[in-house]
């Protein structure tokens, strides 16, 4: 996430509304750079901890429209599927480093 996003949004958090006009709050997960474009990968922040409801992922691009950068919806689904691919293996990258190393202080 960029320094001017952060601090427009907050940290981790971000309300969005979507086309039909429903406020919604959004938890970042992870942000990364491909064929030069930023993107956000998000989950609905809730208040629910149950870890066997599925949680969907929402993929966003940063794009700049008149000076300005925004977040927007992936509409070529060949570019979705191949940016979701790819936040898919860092966060299972990220889960399997973090059992490595809970099985190592063990």
């Amino acid at each position: 996430m960029t320094k001017e996003m952060e601090n427009e949004y907050g940290g981790d958090f971000i309300s969005i509304t979507d086309e039909e006009g429903n406020e919604f709050e959004l938890e970042l997960l992870d942000v990364l750079v491909h064929n030069d474009t930023y993107y956000h990968a998000f989950i609905p922040a809730s208040e629910s901890e149950d870890e066997d409801e599925e949680v969907e992922l929402v993929i966003l691009k940063a794009v700049e429209q008149d000076g300005e950068e925004l977040l927007s919806t992936l509409d070529d689904e060949e570019e979705l599927n191949e940016v979701y691919d790819l936040f898919m293996d860092r966060l299972f990258e990220e889960e399997e480093e973090e059992t490595e190393e809970e099985i190592a202080e063990d």
